[in-house]
């Protein structure tokens, strides 16, 4: 939900051994989800001007953006992982609660609210300063693009479309997510999502990309071996 592209810091080296990695920030200036599917496409091109195709990879948020995306787009996604995601955010009282809320918040006690949440919102084994270098990456998101992907997410609804997503997808769900049922979720997008698998990473919270333990680029490798490697 921050937008800004930083969180994935982590996993970037780990990636760029083997992966050509990019990372961008969402516009905050809009709310439309197609914008957004739009704007990845771009960063596709990109970074894959030759084949126009990547394995795109979204976490929350991101990942109702990455299988908007897949939908939209399939042609240019060669494999697909979602990480702590949802085809449906519900209960939707809750983004029209946090809506109210953000309005109303000063924004300058966003701060200390990110700080009082952290127990609840980090893998249990990720390091202060971790927690630390996340709150600093995180001050740089704007009330304004944090209230426009809410609204986004109330209009966002592919539960009936998932058996349309067409490319190979991993489904990352942190057992001990307290912001999403993730589990539950990924059980039920992999079940209609026609070439899905699971993997619940155990122990870890919604925001696990920065946390010990998580390494996608060796989550990666051994989703896409051959079965008798």
């Amino acid at each position: 939900m921050d937008g800004t592209g930083l969180l994935f810091y982590r996993q970037v080296p780990l990636l760029s051994a083997h992966y050509r990695v990019a990372t961008y920030a969402l516009r905050d200036e809009t709310r439309d989800m197609d914008r957004l599917v739009a704007d990845l496409a771009q960063v596709v091109d990109a970074v894959a001007p030759i084949g126009r195709r990547a394995i795109v990879i979204g976490e929350s948020f991101g990942g109702a953006l990455a299988m908007s995306f897949a939908l939209r787009m399939p042609e240019k996604v060669s494999r697909l992982v979602v990480v702590n995601s949802f085809p449906f955010f519900a209960p939707q009282w809750r983004l029209r609660l946090a809506t109210l809320g953000l309005s109303l918040l000063p924004w300058g006690a966003m701060r200390a609210v990110r700080r009082v949440t952290a127990a609840r919102l980090h893998s249990r084994h990720t390091h202060r300063d971790e927690i630390a270098r996340f709150m600093k990456l995180t001050a740089r998101a704007t009330r304004h693009g944090y209230l426009n992907r809410l609204e986004a997410l109330r209009r966002y609804d592919i539960r009936e479309r998932l058996s349309d997503i067409e490319r190979p997808t991993l489904f990352l769900a942190a057992e001990q997510d307290h912001l999403v049922p993730s589990a539950a979720q990924a059980e039920f997008m992999a079940a209609r999502v026609p070439y899905a698998v699971t993997r619940v990473l155990q122990g870890h919270g919604h925001i696990c990309l920065i946390a010990p333990g998580i390494d996608l680029a060796a989550i990666l490798d051994e989703w896409t071996a051959p079965p008798d490697s």
